[in-house]
């Protein structure tokens, strides 16, 4: 029912508050009963851009966020909002143009906008241009732990594993209570085998902290390794429960991949093909037919692994620490939700080649040929 008596920022504020409460449905509602009696009013159609962003209602979203810059073509969360939306259909360089709008029209002493415009170009993969926006916030608060932080996921994506560790433990200076910089620096470390340092820092998160599977199981395993705890120690029952509700969860990543790789064939028949195809590569080995070509991969973690793409996946899958799956295409989608969370790059899972390529773009192993 309209209510006539709330101004357009009330309306806003209303709205906001759903959002920030994650009840975007809400949220939009309100918008829209704001937009039919003020319909010019800028920042409601920015925040149902955002609301649809959160609903991976992406050409919806960029439809709001234009909307609002024919109004006012220069207003920061709305050319911000536009480049995280065309950051989602692939069109980085106009993203990129928008988020340094922002620089242009002089927002640099807006720090969240600042933050928010580096996350988004660091999820894309967009190093330098991300480390334009976090440097602006460094440069003006040298002791913003979340800006360190993200120079250390930055520097990690870049290979200079030595500068992102050192970033992130400064961060952790900065903030102690900064779980997410904790469980990336305890991933990092366990990649190097550091797995004392690892388990220092996993182990002084909970089980709350993580949305992602991959560091619960590394600390289980590093508590089991390293303290000699045994697997109905009552200690590992909580991040256990953890993984539990995680995987139990539908998020927007697992729809996003799978309007991605499932929009021909249901998953029992792309895993069945895939098996036919290794099945019959099996049958040319021992009927003596020529051998495809084979190759090698390393992990973080030092193992190497030889063989066809599918051979060399079910290697992987085999001796994964992470929650069993029954077929090699589950495997690979597990693997790159993981890889996801963990460095923000969306790892191809339609055949196994791609995903030993797109695991390597991600740097969570190295191609040797």
């Amino acid at each position: 029912m309209p209510q006539p008596f709330l101004s357009s920022e009330e309306f806003d504020e209303r709205a906001h508050q759903f959002y920030n409460e994650g009840r975007y449905d809400e949220a939009l509602a309100m918008l829209r009963e704001g937009l039919a009696l003020y319909p010019n009013a800028v920042e409601l159609h920015i925040g149902v851009g955002y609301a649809r962003l959160a609903r991976d209602e992406f050409a919806w979203a960029r439809q709001s966020f234009e909307e609002a810059l024919i109004l006012d073509p220069e207003h920061e969360d709305a050319l911000a909002g536009l480049g995280e939306t065309l950051l989602k259909f692939g069109l980085q360089a106009q993203a990129v143009k928008a988020f340094y709008r922002t620089l242009e029209l002089g927002y640099q002493d807006d720090i969240d906008l600042m933050l928010q415009c580096g996350r988004a170009l660091f999820r894309d993969g967009l190093l330098d241009d991300a480390q334009t926006f976090i440097d602006v916030v460094i440069q003006q608060l040298p002791e913003h732990a979340e800006a360190v932080a993200l120079l250390g996921y930055i520097q990690h994506r870049r290979g200079e594993d030595e500068a992102a560790v050192k970033s992130l433990r400064r961060a952790l200076r900065l903030d102690e209570e900064f779980s997410e910089a904790r469980i990336y620096l305890g991933n990092l470390l366990y990649d190097r085998s550091e797995y004392e340092a690892a388990l220092y820092h996993l182990d002084r998160t909970v089980p709350e902290d993580h949305w992602d599977e991959l560091a619960i199981w590394r600390l289980i395993e590093l508590k089991k390794s390293v303290h000699r705890v045994e697997d109905a120690d009552p200690q590992l029952r909580p991040w256990v429960d953890r993984i539990g509700e995680l995987q139990g969860e539908s998020d927007a990543l697992d729809e996003l991949l799978g309007d991605i790789e499932q929009r021909a064939n249901d998953d029992a028949e792309r895993e069945a093909q895939q098996q036919l195809e290794l099945f019959a590569h099996l049958l040319g080995s021992l009927a003596g037919a020529p051998s495809a070509q084979e190759h090698s991969v390393v992990t973080n973690d030092g193992r190497r692994y030889e063989g066809t793409w599918e051979e060399v996946v079910l290697q992987l899958q085999r001796h994964s620490t992470a929650t069993p799956t029954r077929t090699m295409h589950e495997f690979m989608q597990q693997e790159a939700r993981r890889g996801f969370a963990l460095t923000g790059i969306l790892i191809p899972t339609g055949d196994a080649e791609s995903f030993i390529r797109g695991s390597a773009d991600a740097g969570l192993l190295r191609l040797l040929d």
